[in-house]
Formats: structure tokens, C-alpha cells, sequence
């Protein structure tokens, strides 16, 4: 070996790599290390998304942004590292896919760095069904915390993985929609639109007074978005303004859309 070849391999070897750049050899690889979260941008029908994901799951998910927005934006809100990658495996984007779809399947979230409340507010929001909303009330009293309705709101407003974890189906007790980290109040009715939501006529129940919908032969109320309420005739159809009405007219709260536990 010459001497010049020698010296030129001792200056490499004091080189200092870029920073992250162990991080990302070893991701690609398929390699995620312990306190790095690997995340790339992803073509969805609603539009470019970057989503992060490790080991236990998918951890985060934006619409895609300026280039190193979302690094900056997710190590202040998680607290961790994250490094760019071409692509996500195939199998998470099949996952995702699945999920946009109403689709049942094997799609798991990471929400070990959220507070345990954010963590019950998101558990509990992944349970509401596709096509249907739930007042942020309900949230509030199906965790048993009744009267943490705005601390739901704001959990709800900086959660992490919107869409997946679909906080845009939970709406204001009044009918409005209410806002949407995703993009706003627009982008929340288009994604409820997307999934068979009539916001516009959700409004309109509740201009009328109603918030609950009965049926004159179950006698069963619902949450007016409930699968069971949608399938009452409208000759049997009875608009319920609350809970106490409902009860006094001798109906009983459906099972599934736990409309009782509503205040």
C-alpha cells in the first residue's frame, strides 16, 4: 500500500459522518434503532402524507410539508428522533391502505409518548365506526371522565395520527363539526363526506332540536349517524331532544352507539 493511499484512509477514518446518517444505514436496512422512528411520504387519495412508524407501530402522521418540517415537528411533540427513508415497507402501506378503506386489519399505533389521557381519548376514538360521529361528550363519558369534554377537544386537536385514529368523526354536541388538525373545519366535512356523513344534515338536526333519533317499533334511541338509526323507516322515525325525553317516552338506549352515556 502506498504511503499516500494510507494517509488518504487514516483521513477518512476521522471523518465525522453526517448526523443521522447511522440512523438511516441502518433503516434502510430494515434495521429501526432503539429511540428512532424511520418515516417517509406516502400517495393516499386524500393527498401526500409523511407517516413515521417503529417497532410497536405507526407513531405519527402528517399531510407532507416543507422538506424537514415534519423531523422538526416530531421531535417537539414526541420527543423522538426520526429519519427520512424512500419508502415504508410494503406491508404498512398495504396496512394504511386497508385502514382509508374501512377495511378490518392489522394496522398498530405507538402512542407510548402521549400522556395516559391523550392515550384513552385515542383508544376510544379508534372505536368509532366508519360513516358515523360521536359528540366529544360521548368520548368524555365512555372513559369516565364526564366532565373533561374541552380536555378531550384539545387531545383530540394534537393528535398525532390523524385519519388512521379518526378524530374527524368526533363533532360538537350542537352539530357542528368543530375543528380538525389535519386542516380545518373543510377538510373534516370532506373526510366525512368520503365515509357517507351528511354534514349538512347533521347541522340541520340540530338547528330542529334533535340529537337523538328513535324508532316507534324497537323502541330504541340512537345517535341520529348510528347504523341501527339509519335503517328506521321515516314513518317510524321519532326526533328525540335529549336523553331525558327519550327515557320518559319509553325508549331505551341502543346498545352499540351507547347513546345514554351521552349528557
Amino acid at each position: 500500500m502506498s504511503d499516500v493511499l494510507e494517509k488518504d484512509l487514516r483521513d477518512l477514518g476521522r471523518v465525522r459522518a453526517p448526523d443521522g446518517f447511522a440512523d438511516r444505514v441502518l433503516v434502510a436496512a430494515g434495521i429501526v434503532p432503539g429511540g428512532v422512528d424511520a418515516y417517509a411520504a406516502l400517495e393516499t387519495p386524500v393527498g401526500v402524507l409523511e407517516v413515521a412508524w417503529n417497532a410497536g407501530g405507526v407513531s405519527a402522521l402528517r399531510l407532507a410539508q416543507a422538506r424537514d418540517e415534519f423531523e422538526r415537528w416530531f421531535s417537539g411533540r414526541l420527543g423522538r428522533r426520526v429519519v427520512r427513508v424512500p419508502q415504508p415497507p410494503d406491508r404498512l402501506v398495504g396496512q394504511i391502505g386497508d385502514a382509508m378503506a374501512g377495511r378490518s386489519g392489522r394496522l398498530r399505533f405507538d402512542l407510548a409518548r402521549l400522556r395516559p389521557f391523550e392515550q384513552e381519548v385515542l383508544r376510544k376514538t379508534l372505536e368509532i365506526p366508519r360513516g358515523e360521529v360521536r359528540p366529544y361528550a360521548w368520548v368524555a363519558r365512555e372513559i369516565g371522565r364526564p366532565r373533561a369534554v374541552r380536555a378531550v377537544g384539545t387531545a383530540l386537536g394534537q393528535n398525532p395520527i390523524p385519519l388512521l385514529i379518526p378524530c374527524h368523526r368526533v363533532v360538537r354536541s350542537d352539530g357542528a363539526l368543530g375543528e380538525y388538525s389535519m386542516g380545518g373545519t373543510e377538510v373534516k366535512r370532506r373526510m366525512l363526506s368520503r365515509e357517507g356523513v351528511d354534514a349538512a344534515w347533521l347541522l340541520e338536526l340540530a338547528a330542529s332540536g334533535t340529537r337523538y333519533v328513535g324508532s316507534r317499533t324497537t323502541r330504541v334511541f340512537c345517535l341520529p349517524t348510528c347504523r341501527h338509526a339509519r335503517r328506521v323507516q321515516a314513518a317510524n322515525r321519532v326526533p328525540l331532544r335529549d336523553e331525558r325525553q327519550a327515557l320518559r317516552e319509553g325508549f331505551r338506549p341502543c346498545a352499540r352507539c351507547r347513546p345514554a352515556l351521552v349528557s
